[in-house]
């Protein structure tokens, strides 16, 4: 199977810009575009449009803020001509209904599309240490894998049919979300009792309630001071609204979303946009205090 001559690279935002930034490292060539202007990271090469990265590359990542987006961008392609061939890898998370619209679109242009979102979050990508969630052709897997190396520590492939992946992703940033408020309401419980954050977090870390929040969140970002992880309130919402959405749609049992889309509600609504999701611990503090 021959690697694709050249690459697109459609959207160069918190995670599109690192990870565009590893591909552009690697010997092909790597055509890149974003709406704001002067995000091409060095060895890449800056195209004017999106018709021009398309028409230039056989392959073309895209990673988009929503499913809106996707599906207007997706639709764009689709309607221009001599795109027959050419694969869309799709890093964005968007929920399964806007990533089978958008496989239909593409696909219907006689092009592949591969649900592949990415988890990690933007310190991941500034590692190339994220995780690609890949559901689409095998076989399109194994051909880019040398170019999905250069991003990443770790792709699996969960099926062939687009939606998959985003079930696998909304699940996984579920948890996270889940792990990232149920630690902040248990550390603000030890911290009325008198004991030291740092002391509930060495215990808990070699413990049974361990998690993503206490290993790396509360130790290198709330426990200094900075809120940096890189993953804003507002997405981190977006995708735990979409799986309430989605499992409602399953008819899976919601117990727990329900409340931890609450908890993520007032989050967004108590703080500036663009805020670190890590802040949710300063809002439930805040919340305890009034």
């Amino acid at each position: 199977m021959n690697a694709p001559k050249t690459i697109g690279f459609i959207g160069l935002g918190q995670m599109g810009e690192p990870m565009c930034a590893f591909i552009c490292k690697g010997d092909t060539p790597v055509l890149c575009y974003d709406r704001v202007p002067d995000l091409t990271p060095e060895g890449g090469t800056a195209a004017d449009s999106l018709a021009e990265v398309v028409a230039g590359a056989d392959t073309v990542f895209l990673s988009l803020p929503d499913g809106k987006i996707v599906n207007a961008v997706t639709e764009e392609i689709a309607a221009l001509d001599g795109v027959a061939g050419k694969v869309i890898i799709d890093m964005s998370t968007i929920g399964p209904a806007a990533a089978k619209q958008a496989a239909a679109t593409i696909e219907g242009a006689g092009m592949t599309y591969v649900d592949a979102p990415v988890s990690g979050g933007r310190q991941g990508a500034l590692k190339a240490a994220i995780t690609i969630i890949w559901s689409g052709p095998k076989t399109e897997m194994e051909r880019h894998q040398a170019i999905l190396n250069l991003f990443s520590k770790n792709t699996f492939h969960v099926g062939e049919t687009p939606g998959q992946g985003q079930a696998v992703k909304l699940l996984n940033n579920f948890l996270s979300a889940t792990a990232m408020a149920a630690s902040s309401e248990a550390v603000l419980f030890g911290l009325a009792h008198g004991v030291e954050m740092k002391t509930i977090l060495d215990v808990v870390k070699v413990s049974t309630g361990n998690n993503t929040a206490i290993e790396d969140k509360f130790p290198n970002r709330i426990l200094p001071g900075t809120y940096d992880a890189g993953f804003f309130a507002e997405l981190l919402n977006k995708d735990v609204r979409l799986y309430n959405e989605f499992v409602k749609e399953a008819g899976t049992s919601n117990l727990m979303g329900e409340r931890v889309a609450e908890v993520w509600n007032l989050v967004e609504e108590s703080l500036p946009p663009q805020s670190d999701f890590t802040r949710v611990f300063e809002v439930l503090e805040k919340r305890n205090q009034s």
